[in-house]
């Protein structure tokens, strides 16, 4: 699409606007009426650990919309010399699970816990097992329970659970409502209703009695809505919060707010039967879709949904490219010593391409990437860590390829139990995320690492806040009867470019012969965890 016709579509409000609040970045993205990004903008954030508790400040969380709106509407008005006074529709996408209550005068009542936060192994753990349905530490149902047992005295106050998508829609829309893939990370979801699962409402109610709580589940939790439904639109305080310049209009409608997880299937279009896709970031995670329930409980499995409800099985790892992220600020610090400045996107570029120089096996050396606990492998607490062997290969590429491998160590555990004990068939995993902006090199190490191929789009570097405009789009043109799997093959990816990295024997081998070290390992971090206080 010309220029001209996307100043056509920007002025007349046939375009799409994006926002996800992503965990080191909050990025919105505005689409023209063929689905292109025409305009973006962006703002950095950090999670920080405040006494015991891995949260964003509320403060960021305003600061970020506005300063990332701020910056689209700049590049609007630079690219196409008009204002953005309005669109055709918004979408809020943000960092799926973990805990903000409400009271009634619409505060907060604590602090955000976040995804990485680990402590509600009694509450996870309780409920899985009266459920008889895996419930992850993260999910804020856990959350909840776990307050409940540690008798927090907010508890009773609180009059909305949500996530952070949908603690941002209701103030931008005043509509109290979750995607059903967010939600399904909140409490579990029932596919065949698409709401919250019935029996085990009730079960909740019963196991929380004794405490006293007066607490009714289906009084605080968000109204669950599947793609394509009505969530509200914008208020004209929801306006003045996105845009406190005043240029953007009230009234646009809104599609049901989504956890990044969705939104990353939509942006690589893996949201129909035997596809998957991978988001590595901060942290890592595959979601696959299944055509068929698994066999049993995994704790190391959560069972989530599609936007559109479809079941989902997701491998969920806490850590991954922030201690990538760790060595090359290293390595970068060395260069600038001897007056050397190179630009960042080189600098990762040329270090993740060394890591294809190592060794099979990394020779050696050995990573672990845990700056928070991780579930999958049983630690409520994290140490980053270097170990070798005194006669292993102690190099920059091997360095650098246990650094990209210990990224995907957990993701492993929890794809074998997919593929291999539920033979779970996938035809490729779709790739996303910082780990995969290297062209080919993650891609390439990820294929040999879990046995199948990995494709990254050339549209892979807009994420989630794309994936959140494309749902966005889809809730305000959608044909009657069309579904999201339908609209989004014919209308979306039906000329979207993809290279794929096919698993390489050799690397396979290295990598299933470093997985065995890293198995065996795990008692190093442990100590770790247990002696570095």
């Amino acid at each position: 699409m010309s220029e001209e016709q996307a100043k056509l579509d920007i002025i007349q409000g046939r375009t799409a606007l994006g926002i996800e609040l992503g965990s080191t970045r909050v990025k919105a993205v505005l689409i023209d009426s063929s689905h292109t990004p025409v305009a973006s903008g962006g703002y950095d954030w950090e999670n920080r650990l405040e006494d015991g508790v891995w949260t964003y400040r509320w403060s960021d969380v305003w600061s970020g919309l506005t300063e990332s709106f701020r910056k689209l509407a700049d590049d609007v008005r630079n690219r196409y010399g008009t204002e953005l006074k309005t669109t055709g529709s918004i979408g809020i996408s943000a960092m799926m699970h973990g805990y903000i209550a409400l009271g009634g005068d619409r505060e907060p009542l604590v602090p955000f816990r976040t995804w990485r936060n680990t402590t509600t192994e009694r509450a996870a753990a309780l409920l899985t097992e009266k459920f008889g349905f895996n419930i992850p530490l993260r999910w804020s149902v856990a959350h909840l329970y776990q307050a409940m047992l540690n008798g927090e005295s907010h508890v009773r106050d609180v009059k909305f659970l949500t996530t952070l998508a949908g603690y941002v829609h209701w103030k931008l829309t005043g509509r109290k409502v979750l995607g059903v893939g967010d939600a399904s990370g909140m409490f579990p979801v029932d596919s065949k209703t698409n709401d919250y699962h019935a029996g085990m409402i009730a079960k909740f109610a019963e196991i929380t009695a004794p405490l006293k709580r007066d607490l009714v589940l289906t009084d605080i939790l968000p109204k669950v809505l599947i793609a394509g439904d009505d969530a509200g639109s914008l208020t004209e305080e929801g306006a003045r919060l996105l845009d406190p310049s005043g240029h953007l209009e009230a009234g646009i409608p809104f599609c049901p707010p989504e956890g990044d997880a969705g939104t990353g299937m939509v942006a690589t279009n893996s949201v129909a039967e035997r596809t998957g896709n991978v988001s590595a970031g901060t942290s890592i995670f595959a979601m696959i879709v299944l055509e068929r329930d698994l066999s049993k409980i995994y704790t190391e499995i959560d069972m989530v949904t599609t936007p559109a409800g479809k079941p989902v099985a997701m491998v969920h790892c806490n850590n991954c490219t922030s201690d990538i992220d760790a060595w090359i600020r290293l390595f970068g610090e060395a260069v600038s010593m001897w007056g050397h400045e190179v630009r960042k996107p080189e600098l990762y570029d040329a270090m993740y391409a060394k890591a294809l120089e190592g060794d099979e096996d990394a020779g050696g050396v050995l990573s672990y990437n845990y700056y928070a606990g991780e579930p999958i492998t049983g630690f409520d607490e994290g140490r980053p860590l270097l170990a070798r062997l005194p006669d292993g290969r102690f190099t920059l590429a091997n360095v650098m390829r246990s650094a990209l491998y210990s990224a995907m160590g957990t993701l492993k555990i929890g794809m074998d139990i997919l593929t291999e004990k539920e033979r779970v068939y996938l035809d490729k995993l779709l790739g996303h995320g910082g780990f995969f902006k290297a062209k080919g090199v993650g891609q390439k190490l990820m294929a040999s690492a879990l046995g199948v191929p990995v494709a990254v789009m050339e549209s892979a570097g807009e994420g989630g806040a794309w994936g959140i405009a494309l749902l966005a789009a889809y809730s305000r043109r959608k044909a009657a009867g069309e579904t999201l799997e339908s609209y989004l093959s014919n209308k979306v990816f039906d000329k979207i470019i993809s290279e794929s990295a096919e698993p390489d024997e050799d690397n396979a081998k290295g990598f299933a012969a470093y997985m065995e070290r890293y198995s065996r390992g795990l008692a190093i971090e442990r100590a770790a965890v247990e002696h570095l206080k």
